[in-house]
């Protein structure tokens, strides 16, 4: 909460900060076990090809247990799986590498957003701010705050997450993240918070005003 920390005010004090759920997290490892899995699907079907092509140019049709002895012949003929699928297409290779780079592009992404996403509450404020270079920061202050709505779907119940939307005088609304980690109990410390700005103003009121 480096931003946070440094953007505090003498008589402000953090009341509560969140972080993204670890569905976000395994949603990031998604993208690479996809791109290693179309990488592997590509090499496998450029392979099969190769194989199956050179077999049937030189034994015609087969029955199935000759089919896997010359498929076997070949591959070893060839020096192995890795030096088939090296003399494959290079257009073919260059796919395989494309989509293994997609998908660590995507997992990277959002590792950097996760890791540099800061959303708390103070007793003056709810902050949220992302980026790295490009910085961009949402700050709504506490006694602005008209409403509290917090989205989450089926899945956002059974583990946890979801994503809260806070609607505020003057500044329309901010949305915080979809895979906010425990939305309900972070809108319930916003609620605390209003709550008590709303007492520490009754409180400042001139004497005169209570009669």
């Amino acid at each position: 909460m480096l931003y946070v920390e440094q953007s505090l005010a003498p008589d402000e004090e953090v009341l509560t900060s969140t972080t993204y759920h670890w569905m976000y997290f395994m949603q990031s490892i998604f993208w690479i076990f996809l791109g290693i899995a179309i990488c592997i699907g590509i090499g496998y079907a450029g392979i099969w090809w190769a194989v199956n092509g050179e077999i049937h140019g030189t034994y015609g049709d087969l029955p199935s247990e000759e089919y896997g002895m010359a498929w076997h012949k070949i591959v070893g003929e060839h020096g192995g799986y890795m030096q088939i699928l090296w003399s494959l297409n290079p257009v073919l290779r260059l796919a395989m590498l494309g989509f293994l780079l997609i998908g660590l592009f995507f997992f990277a992404h959002m590792r950097l957003i996760q890791g540099t996403t800061e959303i708390a509450v103070t007793n003056a404020r709810v902050i949220y701010k992302k980026g790295l270079i490009a910085r961009h920061v949402a700050e709504v202050g506490i006694d602005r705050i008209e409403g509290v709505t917090v989205d989450q779907g089926i899945l956002g119940r059974i583990f946890g997450y979801g994503s809260i939307i806070i609607h505020g005088m003057g500044v329309g609304e901010v949305v915080l993240p979809e895979f906010m980690n425990d939305p309900v109990g972070f809108r319930r410390c916003i609620q605390e918070a209003k709550s008590l700005s709303d007492k520490a103003k009754a409180g400042e009121k001139p004497a005169h005003e209570n009669f």
